[in-house]
């Protein structure tokens, strides 16, 4: 059987294939990721071998799927940079918001220019959730993405969205600069951010700031549910964000490494 070839371009296959298999709503079988790939049906095999052996993937009578490893290194990642949900603590804060509010919860986080969706009661399978663990690209379109960078001084704030960019992903979303500040400065005398319909027209999300300790990361609490039904009960839904953020303290999440 002919081998992926050795060196960087194996490696780059291996990445690709783990991405392509994330990305997937179902597990995918191996015919279809050599199509994905541009590679041999042999090579798929070759690669996904050792994967399978180190956990991070796993044979299914349907084809390829996450393997164990994975919750492991997103653990990890949370670990490394210090933006918590380290333990079972946020997780099971987050499914009590979840039980309170009616609405998926989520913890997120400002750090080192990046803005991150560390966790989230929307289970991974329903993909009908816009906001899942991972880098936020459509922060400025988000609940969570405004009261971040509210929360942040304003040359910081710009260097972001600079880098970033604001772009178009409803008729709601906001796109001016200007009006964008105007926005964060309603964010501010309020105490909470909110988006309906600005990062996916079917959905609203609301968030708030949680207590800082100092070290650069700024964390946020948010929900996300149905515009319609966001509008018959956001007093409640509210109401039960603000409740919950006290029980986030800042001691509860790991500190930073020290570089």
């Amino acid at each position: 059987m002919p081998s992926s070839p050795p060196g960087p371009q194996s490696v780059d296959r291996a990445l690709a294939l783990l991405d392509a298999v994330a990305d997937a709503e179902r597990p995918v079988p191996a015919k279809a990721l050599a199509r994905m790939l541009g590679c041999a049906l042999s090579t798929v095999y070759h690669l996904t071998g050792p994967l399978i052996a180190r956990g991070h993937l796993v044979r299914t009578p349907e084809g390829y799927a996450p393997g164990p490893r994975v919750p492991a290194l997103h653990r990890a990642y949370q670990r490394h940079h210090g933006l918590g949900g380290g333990g079972a603590g946020i997780g099971e804060l987050l499914g009590l918001l979840r039980r309170t509010s009616g609405a998926e919860a989520y913890f997120t986080a400002y750090h080192d220019g990046r803005i991150t969706v560390v966790d989230t009661t929307a289970p991974v399978t329903d993909t009908a959730h816009p906001f899942v663990p991972g880098t936020e690209d459509r922060a400025h379109a988000t609940a969570h993405g405004k009261a971040l960078l509210a929360a942040l001084p304003g040359a910081q704030r710009r260097r972001y969205l600079a880098d970033h960019g604001m772009a178009r992903f409803t008729e709601r979303t906001i796109t001016s600069p200007e009006r964008f500040e105007a926005e964060l400065a309603r964010v501010r005398e309020r105490g909470f951010a909110v988006s309906v319909g600005e990062a996916d027209p079917a959905y609203t999300c609301l968030a708030t700031t949680l207590p800082t300790r100092g070290d650069g990361v700024v964390h946020a609490l948010s929900v996300s549910l149905p515009t319609a039904e966001f509008r018959q009960r956001h007093g409640a839904v509210r109401a039960a964000l603000a409740r919950a953020v006290p029980l986030f303290a800042p001691a509860a999440f790991p500190t930073l490494p020290e570089s």
